[in-house]
């Protein structure tokens, strides 16, 4: 079963790409602004008007090279307005030098290293009875859920971000828009 769904995954990835060079398809805008799948995560992300507060987080954490890198990646980008729905101050905090170690985490709790498409990952939710553990490269396990087409995902605080824009195609992965900040466990 694993086997079939990472040759499906890997063939719609390989189809996407396919017709987004030959020019079949378009990218989603954000905010906006037109993301071209020929320009890297960051590249993407620095011209996206509604990411300036991920850019930021993701420059003070030293993770800009890593994710303008060769991937693939697979990034739940939260906006701005996301960032501004936590407590007062947090970003300001995160974004401290001291706190540099925390603000890897959370970044990189949004991210996981393929390429997964929103067709893949709903498959791997149907194959998992409606909920799908989703690892990221921060020790993260998020929960993919979906309800109408729309992909869900609950971090582990059990807050639930909506994915908001899909399948915007990068050089070196995908970027999926989400409202809400991912969060690691709180430590007891």
């Amino acid at each position: 079963m694993t086997h079939k769904l990472i040759l499906a995954a890997t063939t719609a990835i390989a189809m996407a790409s396919t017709a987004f060079a030959a020019g079949h398809m378009t990218n989603p805008t954000v905010g906006g602004a037109e993301m071209l799948a020929s320009m890297n995560i960051v590249e993407n992300a620095s011209n996206s008007p509604i990411h300036t507060t991920l850019v930021a987080a993701v420059v003070a954490a030293g993770l800009a090279d890593t994710l303008a890198g060769d991937g693939p990646f697979t990034v739940f980008a939260p906006t701005d307005d996301a960032f501004a729905k936590l407590p007062a101050g947090s970003v300001e905090k995160l974004l401290l030098p001291e706190n540099k170690d925390r603000l890897v985490q959370v970044l990189t709790c949004h991210v996981v290293g393929t390429n997964a498409l929103s067709q893949a990952i709903q498959g791997m939710i149907a194959d998992d009875n409606g909920k799908h553990p989703v690892p990221t490269l921060g020790g993260c396990t998020l929960q993919a859920t979906y309800d109408n087409g729309v992909i869900m995902l609950e971090d582990e605080q059990g807050q639930v971000a909506t994915v908001t824009v899909a399948d915007v195609m990068q050089s070196n992965g995908v970027i999926h828009v989400i409202d809400t900040v991912m969060l690691p466990a709180t430590k007891s």
